[in-house]
């Protein structure tokens, strides 16, 4: 295992401070203050981090068992990679990625979708899921019809352009405004559970990534309960000042400390649910983090 990487924890320590930590913050209405931790299980040929581990139904079910042995609490199945620059997947093939693995799980753990897709939603709520996890942000009538939870989450361009669109004049209002705006029109839709989700990594820098986490309490002060992903991103790889594929960028598997580090801040901070790829880590983080709410 790599050195814990300090310019990871510098970054967040300049400007955070920790002021929910004493209190109890939104995680405690789902599990006694401990937040919430979602698997992620990617059945996909170019996802930027475990892009074809887990192409085979078989061997995705087998991982998917093994985050619910170490402690996750939702499995979150996506069959088509939102990385930048990825291309899109038709429907027919995205649905034969992920419906055999929904319907295996489901029985065992709560099953989320990760899709941008109407009609692979739906199908995937029809085998089993109980969250449609929105990258769009626009599948709330999906969850509305079919009584599941549902994720917006902040992406403000298409993964094949959004590099080129980090641009804002306001990144915190801009964001939160975006996501509350999403929920409530999901919650007139009829949709019972709603979370939001800040986009870290999707149309944003690596300074846009560390300040939404900086200031992640006041989208948690908007009242929704807020999911985080930070794992194995690209802004975790380079240390302060570093420019992308320089020296000292680090690969996706050797980003664990790092995910470990932003996510117990953002749980600290007020996270109900961070998404991960290393499942053990983040349950212990999240329990040691939710002992002081």
């Amino acid at each position: 295992m790599s050195s814990a990487p300090r310019w990871a924890v510098e970054r967040l320590a300049g400007s955070f401070r920790i002021e929910g930590a004493g209190r109890p913050g939104l995680s405690a209405r789902y599990c006694c203050g401990v937040a919430k931790v979602m698997g992620v299980l990617n059945v996909t040929p170019d996802s930027f981090s475990d892009g074809g581990l887990w192409l085979d139904p078989d061997a995705a079910v087998r991982h998917g068992r093994q985050m619910v042995a170490e402690g996750a609490d939702v499995i979150d199945v996506g069959g088509e990679s939102t990385r930048p620059g990825a291309r899109p997947v038709d429907l027919a093939e995205e649905m034969r990625r992920v419906l055999p693995v929904v319907e295996a799980l489901s029985g065992e753990v709560t099953v989320s979708i990760d899709t941008r897709k109407e009609q692979v939603a739906r199908a995937a709520v029809a085998a089993g899921a109980k969250l449609v996890n929105d990258v769009s942000a626009s599948l709330w009538q999906v969850a509305a019809d079919s009584g599941c939870g549902w994720v917006a989450m902040h992406m403000p361009a298409d993964p094949t352009v959004m590099a080129s669109k980090a641009t804002y004049d306001d990144l915190l209002g801009e964001v939160t405004s975006y996501l509350v705006e999403r929920a409530e029109t999901a919650r007139r839709a009829g949709v019972g559970e709603i979370w939001i989700d800040p986009g870290i990594g999707f149309a944003k820098t690596a300074a846009h990534n560390f300040s939404l986490l900086r200031h992640l309490d006041t989208i948690v002060s908007t009242g929704w309960p807020v999911l985080v992903g930070t794992s194995r991103k690209s802004f975790l790889a380079l240390p302060s000042g570093s420019p992308a594929g320089g020296d000292g960028e680090r690969p996706a598997a050797e980003r664990l400390e790092a995910t470990v580090a932003t996510s117990t801040w953002a749980i600290l901070k007020g996270a109900a649910m961070v998404r991960v790829h290393d499942v053990a880590p983040a349950v212990m983080a999240a329990s040691l983090a939710g002992s002081r709410s």
